[in-house]
């Protein structure tokens, strides 16, 4: 088909997250037809049906900028789709839209390991608004974990380490724990007086919920400053950082081979000197061949990289669409 039709070969790609979705439509040379962001992704929220209209709006004005109507391949990182059964139920309502003779959906954690290695190997962590870990290798053999919060064994992320900041901060103030500077400090955030009135606050809406993550940042500082209770939740992040990233390295036969482990997400791009150097050491001894990166490059590259993977694209292809986003 011509260009005023279908793309005759090329890959619409989606990275959706909780707070945004960037849509790029990429020719088969690599080259950036057009681009679009959009609102959040979050069919646990508002179901599967009225997330992926959302996404539609976003999609269309991507197509209708690039003066196609779809492409040969739809890459779509998902943020939500935690499981395989997950992303079949996505992928089969995104192949609904028909924006793509082929589609594939995949957990949004895997745009981030693609956008940071320039073959599909390697590890990536990302902590944000919670954790995740995926790895995979060229043959299309994966590792990840469920990474659906509590309920899969997962701990921190920016809304756990608030929580557990005000849980430490709680207990100091009322004498049932040790004393830490966090129980000054997260009030203070607020402009309240003491960690009774932040958690009245909390409890009776007068703070949002979504508010919670600012505290993340005053953990990192009050550790900073040496404060032991602080810190220790620090050390406790950068554990479970390492513990995500060899068990996924072991999986795929990687331990005892050089192989990249990117680091992505709000918490770990923030650079906190503490959790840098915690995992930086905990990795040197776990799996010292691992070369640990941050992911500075847009997740959506990454979604668009694993459609060129997809569509058997030529290298040439690969590095024209980095170039566009270097």
């Amino acid at each position: 088909m011509g260009v005023n039709g279908a793309l005759s070969t090329g890959v619409v790609a989606i990275d959706a997250g909780n707070s945004k979705t960037d849509v790029a439509v990429v020719g088969a040379d690599g080259s950036v037809l057009a681009t679009a962001r959009g609102g959040g992704f979050q069919p646990p929220v508002v179901g599967v049906a009225a997330a992926v209209d959302a996404l539609a709006r976003t999609v269309g004005r991507a197509l209708a900028e690039a003066g196609v109507t779809g492409a040969d391949h739809v890459s779509a990182c998902l943020a939500n789709a935690d499981l395989p059964v997950e992303e079949e139920e996505l992928a089969a309502a995104v192949h609904a839209r028909g924006w793509g003779r082929t589609t594939e959906v995949r957990n949004d954690t895997f745009a981030i390991l693609r956008a940071g290695v320039d073959e599909p190997r390697g590890v990536a962590v990302v902590c944000g608004a919670g954790i995740n870990c995926v790895g995979m290798l060229p043959d299309g053999r994966t590792a990840r974990f469920p990474a659906i919060g509590r309920l899969s064994g997962d701990w921190g992320g920016g809304g756990g380490l608030a929580d557990e900041a005000i849980w430490f901060a709680a207990r100091a103030e009322d004498g049932r724990g040790e004393r830490t500077e966090l129980a000054h400090a997260l009030p203070a955030h607020f402009g309240l007086p003491s960690m009774y009135a932040l958690i009245e606050a909390l409890h009776l809406g007068r703070i949002a919920p979504a508010r919670r993550h600012e505290l993340a940042p005053v953990l990192f500082a009050v550790a900073s400053e040496g404060d032991r209770v602080a810190r220790s939740v620090v050390y406790r992040q950068a554990e479970e950082v390492v513990a995500m990233s060899t068990v996924a390295l072991g999986r795929l036969g990687l331990l005892t081979e050089e192989a990249p482990v990117l680091l992505g997400g709000s918490v770990l791009a923030a650079r906190h000197p503490l959790l840098d150097d915690r995992v930086a050491a905990l990795m040197a001894d776990r799996a010292p061949k691992a070369v640990l990166r941050v992911v500075t490059a847009p997740p959506v590259l990454g979604a668009a990289l694993l459609g060129l993977d997809r569509t058997g694209a030529p290298a040439g292809a690969h590095e024209r669409l980095r170039a566009h986003y270097a």
